[in-house]
């Protein structure tokens, strides 16, 4: 019985970690008017026929906190690294001097940051949701293995623990969520 309470707490404690990593890629994309070349990660690159993320193609780098600078490993990627950005609908308008690709990241409006905030704050309580999806999924099994002959005091001290885990995983949502905000909000 021991062994499948540890399972089912494993279970619990990778489904958390999941909904953090999420929440952390999807906080990427939300542009804060800081350059980040992790705000291109998404962007593939038609590279000989064959489909590859931006970073196997080109060397990523933020020069200044508006620019995010593309260096090609290759001339003739340029332009397909451009027509990849302008495809990606992240809203950036590539400049090219023949050697490496520059983006310019403008400073978003006070509404804009407000929309981002919100924006930022659902994919928390999404990502909370999945939190408390995980425990009532955990809760449940162990009230099946209890029904199995599990003791009481073993199934308590599982609860307990996934309980702990929920609190501490909602404490570093709360401080991706808040550090994001204070980025978004600081001009």
């Amino acid at each position: 019985m021991q062994e499948e309470v540890q399972m089912i707490l494993d279970i619990c404690k990778e489904r958390m970690e999941h909904a953090i990593s999420h929440l952390d890629k999807e906080l990427v994309h939300i542009r804060a008017g800081k350059a980040s070349p992790r705000m291109l990660d998404s962007v593939m690159v038609d590279y000989y026929g064959s489909m590859v993320p931006i970073v196997q193609v080109s060397n990523l780098s933020t020069p200044d906190a508006r620019t995010i600078a593309i260096q090609p490993w290759e001339k003739a990627m340029i332009r397909p690294i451009e027509k990849a950005i302008i495809n990606s609908n992240l809203g950036f308008n590539p400049d090219n001097n023949g050697e490496i690709i520059r983006i310019n990241v403008p400073a978003p409006t006070e509404q804009r940051r407000k929309d981002m905030v919100k924006t930022v704050n659902k994919e928390g309580e999404i990502a909370k949701v999945s939190l408390r999806s995980a425990r009532k999924e955990s809760n449940d099994n162990l009230k099946k293995l209890l029904k199995d002959g599990l003791s009481e005091d073993l199934e308590k001290d599982a609860e307990d623990i996934v309980q702990n885990m929920i609190t501490d995983f909602s404490k570093k949502i709360d401080k991706m969520l808040e550090d994001k905000n204070h980025e978004i909000l600081t001009i």
